[in-house]
């Protein structure tokens, strides 16, 4: 019978793809564990969403989220066998962003989370993003990886997320966002 656990990781240590095992607390498994853990947040609001395109759209994301998991996990021998989020991704994503601004008034000011089961799971996302993105970077700023298409992706992501989140409460009949400023607040 097959066990659902290996115990390899029970030293504090965890492979990757490659040669080599590092500590589990090592910046490379803290950012493909912090993009695992966006592309969980992203399979939430799946699960609530209700706008027509928002569920393909985020499960394309959570694929190339994957993926871009394998390249991070990837040492320096073996990463190109991995490489597979590129320019291509980051203009998709955009094109998406640029469509849904058509769709929906982005406000001027912050809004809360919290108008919908769907915002606020991509809210959640959004933030898990940002996270995973700030650890990317100091990846590529310390010579760990070399592709600035994964960052550029994060950061685009960051914007999906933003954006579906008004979408999301659209199509839960909410006509506008709450702000984060009341409306009697001072300057």
């Amino acid at each position: 019978m097959k066990r659902f656990y290996t115990t390899k990781g029970d030293d504090g240590y965890t492979g990757l793809l490659g040669e080599g095992r590092v500590p589990k607390y090592d910046l490379r498994t803290e950012t493909f564990g912090t993009i695992d853990e966006a592309t969980a947040a992203l399979g939430l609001a799946r699960a609530f969403c209700r706008a027509e395109k928002t569920a393909g759209l985020l499960m394309a994301v959570q694929r190339d989220l994957y993926r871009m998991m394998a390249e991070v996990a990837a040492t320096p021998e073996v990463v190109e066998r991995f490489r597979s989020i590129g320019a291509d991704r980051v203009a998709w994503l955009e094109g998406v962003i640029d469509e849904l601004d058509e769709q929906v008034e982005v406000p001027r000011e912050f809004i809360l989370p919290g108008d919908s089961q769907a915002g606020a799971s991509l809210a959640l996302a959004r933030t898990i993003v940002r996270r995973a993105e700030r650890c990317l970077a100091r990846m590529l700023h310390e010579g760990m990886l070399d592709n600035f298409e994964l960052l550029r992706f994060l950061n685009r992501l960051s914007s999906l997320c933003f954006i579906l989140e008004l979408v999301e409460n659209h199509a839960a009949g909410l006509s506008a966002p709450t702000l984060a400023k009341r409306p009697n607040d001072g300057e």
